[in-house]
Parts: structure tokens; sequence; C-alpha cells
């Protein structure tokens, strides 16, 4: 006879890989929604009669909204479940964008991306719960890049298809078309969406030497007891015991120092640099979202593998990669005449790198969340990509309004000053990095777990 595959065994159950494609599928969907804008900001600009402020705050009044939901739908996703979440999120982005559709006044423009931003919400968070419970521990961190990595080729489509339906039939059947999306998501998450049965779901919090090899501290550390080793007996956990944990803010810094410089390229700014400040046509600034989308696809993967097989290395890619980021606008932004093609695209190579890097964050809070409290947690953590974007965004705009006031047409120079102001979110999250990183080693230091200098490890393989 023949035997079937179990969700605790060496197979993942067939049922596993479509709810991981349905969740996928809708978080693509919510992606495009919250990326639609980018591709159509010069139009914007003319629709709504703004400057770079009023187009600012088109971004900033969706992204503050998503941010400041974050921690509320992390709770209502531990109290409901992703079913109705997702359900939720998508139906409201759907309202949003046909309410986009038909104004061309900012103020209901404003209320439009709330609802896209309200919606928006709990859509990540119940996606990678869902891979998190159907998926076995050491899988997990590479499922959980794979299932950020199929979302974000939204991105992909609104640098292209919602870009040329954009430019062919104009901005109200384009996001007509997007609200429609939206309920077609929603209807998916009807279909295909559930959780595992109690007996076969995965553990997201390893044990005290999880399969993903590192030992956290998190889960007997901060899970409250009564004191007789009884479980029934402990306290009801509270959303503040759930961000208590250094590595859950260790998480926290991650995604916001990863996330915020591709998000303010993607979101908003990226097609005004390229085609006002460097002079590219908007046919190759969108080749360049495009090609942001692919170096996130290919590299999710590699990160997914790296912090699964290197889970006390994992604060190295993150400063690695912000490393990266800083070199890789330097030098586009210390120069005064504009960039040729090839520099452009090794930039967005560079911030494609950030996506799968801040989903690190995600995992930390898988390893040193409080079971119980994983959605609020995963939700603070993904709090912090966004805050980063909000401040960037908001930054930007604001210096172009300074430098350039009266004006939507914005020379080289202009930008060149805007986008440096985005050291100040870069510089913060590094800082809270390395304070956050000590924090969570000093923790680890006191349930046993020693993390070896590199200098050790190099000269332990050496010897091997």
């Amino acid at each position: 006879m023949r035997q079937p595959a179990t969700i605790r065994g060496s197979l993942t159950p067939r049922t596993a890989w479509i709810v991981f494609a349905a969740a996928a599928f809708i978080y693509f969907v919510a992606v495009v929604q919250r990326t639609a804008l980018g591709v159509a900001g010069v139009e914007a600009l003319d629709r709504f009669g703004v400057e770079a402020l009023g187009l600012s705050a088109l971004s900033v009044v969706q992204i503050t909204v998503y941010a400041s939901l974050q921690l509320p739908a992390g709770a209502l996703l531990d109290r409901l479940g992703p079913k109705r979440m997702l359900l939720a999120g998508s139906l409201i982005m759907g309202v949003g964008q046909l309410l986009l559709a038909f104004t061309d006044h900012l103020g209901w423009a404003l209320v439009a991306r709330v609802l896209i931003g309200a919606g928006d919400a709990p859509v990540f968070v119940a996606a990678t719960r869902l891979v998190s419970e159907w998926f076995p521990p050491r899988r997990a961190p590479l499922m959980v890049q794979i299932t950020g990595t199929l979302g974000q080729v939204g991105q992909l489509a609104s640098a292209i298809p919602v870009a040329w339906l954009l430019h062919e039939h104009g901005w109200t059947p384009t996001f007509t078309a997007l609200a429609a999306l939206g309920l077609f998501a929603g209807a998916m998450s009807l279909w295909q969406v559930r959780m595992p049965p109690d007996d076969h779901a995965h553990h997201s919090v390893p044990s005290a030497t999880g399969a993903s090899g590192e030992v956290s501290p998190a889960a007997p550390a901060h899970r409250p007891s009564a004191g007789d080793g009884s479980a029934s007996a402990a306290p009801p956990l509270r959303m503040r015991d759930a961000i208590r944990p250094p590595g859950v803010k260790l998480g926290f810094w991650t995604h916001w120092t990863g996330l915020f410089s591709a998000n303010t390229v993607a979101l908003l700014w990226g097609v005004p640099f390229f085609v006002q400040g460097q002079g590219l046509s908007t046919a190759q600034a969108s080749g360049l979202l495009t090609l942001l989308v692919m170096t996130n696809i290919a590299a999710a993967p590699v990160i997914g593998t790296l912090t699964a097989r290197h889970p006390l290395r994992r604060s190295w890619l993150i400063l690695g990669g912000a490393t990266a980021i800083a070199i890789a606008w330097a030098a586009i932004l210390l120069p005064s005449t504009p960039r040729p093609l090839w520099q452009l695209a090794a930039l967005i190579v560079v911030l494609g790198l950030g996506g799968p890097v801040s989903l690190v964050g995600m995992d930390y809070a898988r390893t040193f969340g409080i079971r119980g409290r994983l959605g609020t947690a995963t939700g603070f953590v993904n709090i912090g990509g966004f805050a980063a974007t909000v401040l960037s965004v908001a930054l930007v705009g604001a210096a172009l309004q300074i430098v350039a006031p009266g004006t939507s047409d914005y020379s080289l120079g202009d930008y060149r000053i805007a986008l440096s102001t985005m050291t100040v979110p870069w510089a913060i999250g590094v800082t809270g990095i390395l304070y956050s990183r000590r924090r969570t080693r000093a923790e680890m230091a006191d349930a046993g777990v020693t993390v070896p200098r590199m200098r050790e490890v190099l000269r332990e393989g050496r010897r091997l």
C-alpha cells in the first residue's frame, strides 16, 4: 500500500504546497496594489496637481497606515487566523483601488491610500504564518524567502503590465483592473487557505536545540510561567511580551535596514529619479525596476539557505548588505553628472539584495518569538522596513520641496541632495542592529550558547 506523506515526515504533503501557492499569490496581488503608484508617479503629479510633498503624502500615508497596523494585525492574526485576515485584507485593498480609480482630488486619493495600507497590513504576516505552520523548521527560512520573492514579483507586474496598461488605457481602467484583482485574491483566500490540523502543525519556535541548529533562549526564557512547571498556570501573554525579546528587536532593525532603500525606489522615487534626474526613458526606468525584482528572485533562495545553515551568523549578512547599499548609493550620488546605465543597474542589483536580507528579520521573529504570540512578533518585525520607508520617502520629498519649491520638474542636483537624506534611516538601522545584537548574544550566553568569534571559526575551518 502506498504510504501517504505526512507533515511530520520527510515529504511535505500536497496540501501544504497548495496553501503555500495560494498565500504567495495573495501576497503577490498585495504587492501589485502597494507598488502600482510607483510607476504612476509622473501621471499622479498631473492628475492631482501636486508637487513633491503631495506625491510623497500619497505613499507616506499608505505606508504609515500599513506599519502602524502591523501589531494589531499580528494580534488579530493570532486570534482569527490567516484565512479571515487574508480575505479581509484583499477586499479592503480592492475597495481602495476602486476609489483611487475614479477620483482626481488629493483628499479622496489619500483616503484610498489609507484603505490600501490597511488592507495590505495583515497579508504578509498571515502568509508567513502559514508557511511556518505547514513546513518544518529547517525548511521554514527558505520557504519564507520564497514566499517573499514570489510576492515581490508583484513589483515586476507593476513595472511592466501595469505600466503598459496605464500608458495604453489611462488611469481609471488601470486602477479598476487592480481593484478587480484584489477581489479575486479575496476569493482565493476563501477557496484554498487553511491552517494545518493541530496535531500536524510545525511549531515555529524550535526547542532548545532546534532543527535550525540555533539555540533560541527566547522560548524558555520569555514564556511566562507560574514557577511550578505547569503551562496551564501561565498568565495570559501580552503584546509587550511578544516584542520584549532582544532577538525580536534585532529582527525589527534587520527589516528596517534591509528594506527601506529598495522600497523608496520601487514605491515612489525610482522612476522620477531615473527619468528626470538621470535622463532615462520611461521604458528604461521600468526596466530597472524589473531588474530590482529579478535580483530579489535570484538572491532569495541563496539568502534563505545561508540563514538556515548558519543561524549564528545571520547578522553578518545584514551588516554586509547595509554596507553594500551605502557604497552603491555613494557611487551614484557623489558624481554631479548622469551615470551610465550600467552603473544604475549595479545600484539596482545591490538594492535588490536588500529585500531578501530584510526577510532574515522574520527568521529572528520565528526563532526568538514566543509561541502563541508569533503573529504579533512577526507583525512587529514587519513594521521596521516600512517605518524606515515612511521616514525615507518623506525626507526625500521634503528635501526636494526645499531645494526646488514651486515646481515638479526636478534636476539631477535636486535629486542628489534629496536622496542623500536616506543616510538618516540607514544610520539609525545599523545602530539598532549593533545594539540589539549585543543584547541578544548576552542573553544567549546566559542560556549557555556562546557565539564563537569569526577568527575562531576560520581557524577551526582551516584545521578541518
